[in-house]
């Protein structure tokens, strides 16, 4: 039962196929919206912790500090039943959506933030010094350079992200993780464990290995660009 190597199991795999591209299809509409949600509340955060204003600074430490210092399962089921029991549910895939924007939000605010920072101070003072106000400094002068620097962590969060739809498992969500347990459950297709838990796995890594390796591939290039650009500085210095 449930044998990797068993014809049957993989026949039955086939014939309800488009069951676990269902479900992969749901894990990337969720996952996208739950990045640009991320993406926003990263900007805006990012750009709060980096003003300077120590009450702006404050809210987001608390905000980074909660959501990265709680499990992404119990931030699902809160959100999914505080909702449900005061009578404004949103569904399961809204909630997915909202409660995985807000946990990766999180962590692209510190993107966001440590990208900031690594700009040099002397931009800013002569942004300040030009008349620029701090939006306009970050919009056409910080931001454009900061994207190079955030590309690669910003891909792993979206790796992880895609991953973290699994949480919607726990709340009876539609996405890959669920309906591929259905399937291993089901009447008419149950059995079939270890050739659909398989299948389900080759899935999110067809998805998620790719965008792994072209997160490595810029870091790798950065890491160059950077060396190159510290090696010409020496030898400038040196002549």
């Amino acid at each position: 039962m449930g044998g990797l190597f068993d014809a049957y199991n993989w026949q039955k795999i086939w014939n309800f196929h488009n069951v676990f591209l269902r479900g992969l299809g749901t894990t990337l509409v969720t996952a996208l919206f739950a990045i640009l949600l991320a993406l926003v509340i990263g900007i805006v955060f990012g750009l709060m912790a980096t003003s300077g204003k120590k009450a702006l600074k404050a809210v987001t430490r608390v905000y980074v500090g909660f959501f990265q210092n709680t499990p992404i399962l119990l931030q699902v089921c809160f959100l999914f039943y505080a909702l449900a029991f005061s009578g404004h549910s949103i569904g399961i895939i809204r909630t997915g959506i909202v409660a995985l924007g807000l946990y990766h939000g999180a962590y692209v605010t510190e993107v966001f933030r440590s990208g900031i920072e690594a700009a040099s101070k002397g931009q800013f003072k002569a942004a300040k010094s030009q008349g620029f106000s701090y939006i306009d400094t970050m919009r056409i002068i910080i931001l454009p350079q900061t994207i190079r620097i955030i590309l690669p962590p910003m891909v792993n969060q979206i790796v992880n992200l895609i991953k973290n739809t699994a949480a919607l498992y726990i709340i009876g969500g539609a996405d890959l993780i669920s309906v591929t347990y259905s399937f291993v459950t089901g009447e008419k297709t149950g059995g079939a464990y270890a050739p659909a838990y398989l299948v389900c796995g080759l899935l999110f890594l067809a998805i998620c290995f790719p965008l792994s390796r072209l997160a490595a591939s810029w870091e790798m290039r950065i890491q160059k660009r950077q060396r190159a650009m510290t090696m010409t500085d020496t030898q400038k210095g040196a002549a």
